[in-house]
């Protein structure tokens, strides 16, 4: 919901030119300069002055990674804007980014992949006062890209079998807890043999971006992983507002160094609000105490998975620390599903940076000879089976390798990129770290998920404080290590469905 009121001016020559407000300055004749275009405008405030209630905002950002900061905050200044339909991978904190617009009752409806720690989001969807569509965080993605490509709809393998393709997914409670909306079921269909789900492209009224650098003609740079969702939310939306950190001069960004093109940004605006860290995360002095328990001996035996020459995604938690007890002489290269080939370590102390995160947040470094991309691109290599390998972890896991690791009774995290991360268990073989129990000793390997899956028959190895178990989508579960100390006898018995012992069973 965008008000378009034209304004003639005349340039040099004479022509008229009409700003619609909606795609810059349109010349009635080539002859105008494009000198004439700039799309620069004095404040947020100004660019969001014709923003309406009832408008679908989409918003780059990845945690508080290139969050459009500044332009949120002009928003947040015109209360008289509601029910806004706001589209991100996430939205923020409860009083960062998108969680402020939630906090004010200005946001009516989230369509994201991730509700995370915004205790104010989850208290919200779970108490009936939004609406929330949850979306595969690479399914997000690229509903975005097609949205801002001319593609109406497209199939994808992530889901299947899953809530979303039922439609069993709640969109909104109602005051007393019952669900009283429930997403769409998705239409299927087999290509090659395998099913996939018709998704539908995603289109806003107005998109607010935060980029590094921008000129006058609207062309952008965006540095390191903050480019995340920015690219593909500005190419959705019919108005597109960038907030640059730094408004440079036409022709001060090289061709080859241009991340977004002005066709697609109306109004550029200097950005006056920093991008925040969500999770500072430095390197542990060699000194400090390592990893210990149970935990340890899990992460170190994932360790021993990567091959020389891999690519392999982590997800957050015990995957993320594998790293740090991969064997001598190993090398692999890591993916963060937020945008980057090449994850190097936690920073030195006082050398973090806001614009290097990794899929939990935290910040990380970039190794030599890594790449930066956006969102899209993370999930389409995903998706194609390019990652070798996804380490994950898991709430449950059953007998014939469904996965459960997104959501619990009364509790909403969302499911992030995990969907898409199992949705090719052909070609990116799917090892989960996990302790054996939960909290109250109840097995965390059952015979069927009692929480809603993210996806079916895609593990093919878990990895647990008892042992090492192999995964068959036909036979089940095969015992092949067992931790020191530990008998067979106490493993089987801490484990919630049939399993087979191999005959060279090894100590893990």
């Amino acid at each position: 919901m965008w008000a378009k009121s034209p304004v003639r001016t005349a340039n040099r020559a004479g022509v008229t030119v009409i700003s619609t407000g909606v795609r810059g300055c349109r010349a009635l004749s080539s002859s105008a300069s494009r000198a004439q275009i700039n799309k620069v405008v004095p404040s947020a405030d100004v660019a969001v002055a014709a923003v309406r209630s009832g408008a679908t905002l989409l918003s780059g950002g990845f945690g508080l990674c290139g969050l459009p900061n500044t332009l949120i905050s002009a928003l947040l200044r015109r209360p008289d804007v509601r029910d806004i339909t706001a589209v991100s991978n996430n939205a923020g904190l409860a009083q960062s980014g998108l969680g402020k617009l939630l906090a004010s009752g200005q946001v009516t409806k989230m369509i994201a992949s991730y509700v995370g720690e915004n205790k104010v989001f989850e208290d919200l969807y779970l108490s009936g006062q939004i609406e929330l569509e949850l979306t595969p965080q690479g399914t997000l993605a690229e509903r975005c890209r097609a949205g801002g490509a001319g593609v109406p709809a497209f199939y994808t393998p992530a889901a299947v079998g899953t809530v979303i393709q039922s439609g069993d997914l709640p969109v909104r409670f109602g005051p007393d807890g019952s669900v009283v909306k429930t997403s769409e079921p998705r239409e299927s269909r087999t290509f090659d043999g395998r099913e996939y789900l018709l998704e539908r492209a995603i289109k806003g009224d107005v998109a607010f971006v935060r980029a590094h650098k921008a000129d006058a003609l609207g062309n952008c740079v965006f540095r390191y992983t903050a480019r995340n969702f920015n690219v593909v939310m500005a190419k959705a939306a019919a108005v597109t507002i960038v907030e640059a950190e730094h408004v440079v001069p036409v022709g001060s960004i090289a061709p080859d160094d241009v991340h977004l093109p002005g066709i697609y940004v109306t109004h550029v605006v200097q950005a006056t609000e920093p991008t925040e860290i969500e999770r500072k995360t430095e390197a542990v002095a060699e000194s400090a105490p390592a990893l210990a328990g149970p935990r340890e001996r899990i992460v170190r035996r994932a360790a021993r998975e990567f091959r020389n020459g891999m690519y392999v995604n982590l997800g957050i938690g015990m995957p993320m620390l594998a790293p740090a007890f991969v064997p001598a002489g190993v090398e692999v290269q890591l993916q963060s599903e937020n945008g980057i080939l090449g994850l190097g370590p936690y920073p030195q102390p006082g050398t973090a940076d806001a614009d290097v995160i990794n899929a939990g947040k935290e910040t990380v470094t970039l190794l030599p000879g890594a790449a930066v991309f956006g969102s899209d691109e993370s999930f389409a290599m995903i998706r194609a089976g390019k990652v070798d390998m996804s380490i994950l972890g898991a709430m449950q896991v059953s007998m014939y390798g469904d996965l459960a690791n997104w959501m619990l009774p009364g509790k909403v995290k969302g499911m992030g990129g995990a969907m898409d991360l199992v949705a090719n268990p052909e070609q990116t073989r799917v090892v989960v770290t996990m302790e054996h129990v939960d909290r109250k000793g109840n097995p965390k390997i059952v015979a069927e998920c009692a929480f809603p899956v993210t996806g079916r028959r895609c593990v093919s190895r878990i990895i647990t404080d008892y042992g090492v178990f192999d995964v068959d989508g036909e036979h089940g579960l095969t015992l092949v290590e067992i931790a020191p100390g530990l008998d067979v006898a106490t493993v089987l018995a801490a484990t919630g469905a049939p399993v087979t012992v191999a005959a060279d069973l090894a100590e893990m």
